[in-house]
């Protein structure tokens, strides 16, 4: 018995290289936070955005937009209602809030996405659910591992998977 290869495979990949080249991406989200998609288009800019922090009237922008009163929006970012009623409609924010308005933005564009409605998601964050012990799954967006879980229960609802 021969252990001889008649023929020998090579291992390379015939896929163009510029797929693999960072580009800018699009990122929807940015216009719930207030601006032009194309003013903003890649994850770095949003980082940068992020980074500078937001005017409060972009905050407020996005909490009408997703249907959050200020308190609800203040319990997310971890501010008081009343600090934020003081900031001024052109004054930034702190980053860690905007922070926060960035990954409010993906959640609800994400959601947007699963439902095919920006309407039923809002309706479906708000809604008590056994997956989430009764709770409604906007009470748990005041932390990251909550972010999360509401992000992993998108993925299952996408692909069909109830628990």
């Amino acid at each position: 018995m021969s252990y001889k290869v008649k023929h020998i495979a090579k291992n390379q990949v015939n896929e163009p290289v510029a797929m693999y080249i960072t580009q800018a991406s699009s990122t929807p989200f940015y216009n719930l936070l207030g601006g032009n998609s194309a003013a903003k288009s890649s994850d770095f800019d949003i980082i940068s955005l992020a980074r500078q922090g937001f005017p409060k009237k972009a905050l407020l922008a996005l909490a009408k937009k997703i249907s959050l009163n200020i308190q609800e929006l203040a319990n997310i970012l971890h501010i008081s209602e009343r600090t934020l009623q003081r900031y001024e409609d052109d004054a930034i924010i702190k980053t860690e809030y905007a922070e926060k308005a960035v990954e409010l933005a993906r959640l609800y564009t994400r959601g947007q996405e699963v439902f095919g409605s920006i309407d039923k998601f809002k309706l479906w964050i708000k809604t008590p659910g056994i997956v989430f012990n009764g709770e409604a799954p906007v009470t748990f967006l005041d932390t990251s591992a909550g972010f999360d879980m509401v992000f992993n229960e998108l993925g299952r609802i996408e692909h069909g998977i109830f628990v």
